[in-house]
C-alpha cells in the first residue's frame, strides 16, 4: 500500500429508509438516482401490523412482502431526494408503504477528494 491509510468519515449525511410493496423498489431507486442519490441498497422483508389482510372500508389488499430501500445522502440533498422517492412510491395512497429519514452520526466508504472536503473529516 502507498502512503498512510486514512478513513474519510462523512458527518453531514442522512439515511432515507423507504418500505414499499414488493415490486415497487426499483421505481423508488430510479427516482432517487434521478434526484441525485449515488446508490441504494434494496432488500426484501415481510411486514405485519393492524392493517393485515385488508385496509379498512377501502378493501385494499396489502401483501406482507415488502421491499426496503436504504439510501445514504448528503444532508443538503436529503429533502429533495426524500420528496422524489415519496412521489415515486405513491405513498400518498393508502397501503403503499412508508418512509422516514434519520441523521447519520458518521459513515465511511470511498469518497472522492472534492466531496470529502465538502462533507467529511479525516479520522
Amino acid at each position: 500500500m502507498k502512503g498512510r491509510e486514512e478513513i474519510i468519515v462523512l458527518t453531514d449525511a442522512m439515511l432515507i429508509t423507504c418500505v414499499v410493496q414488493r415490486g415497487a423498489g426499483q421505481t423508488v431507486v430510479d427516482a432517487a438516482m434521478e434526484a441525485g442519490a449515488q446508490g441504494a441498497t434494496v432488500f426484501y422483508a415481510q411486514g405485519t401490523g393492524v392493517r393485515d389482510k385488508r385496509l379498512g372500508v377501502l378493501g385494499v389488499t396489502i401483501t406482507a412482502e415488502k421491499e426496503v430501500v436504504l439510501i445514504a445522502v448528503p444532508s443538503d440533498q436529503a429533502d429533495h431526494i426524500f420528496e422524489r422517492m415519496y412521489l415515486a412510491a405513491k405513498l400518498d395512497t393508502p397501503g403503499m408503504g412508508m418512509m422516514y429519514m434519520s441523521p447519520l452520526e458518521k459513515m465511511a466508504t470511498y469518497v472522492p477528494q472534492d466531496l470529502a472536503a465538502r462533507y467529511g473529516r479525516h479520522d
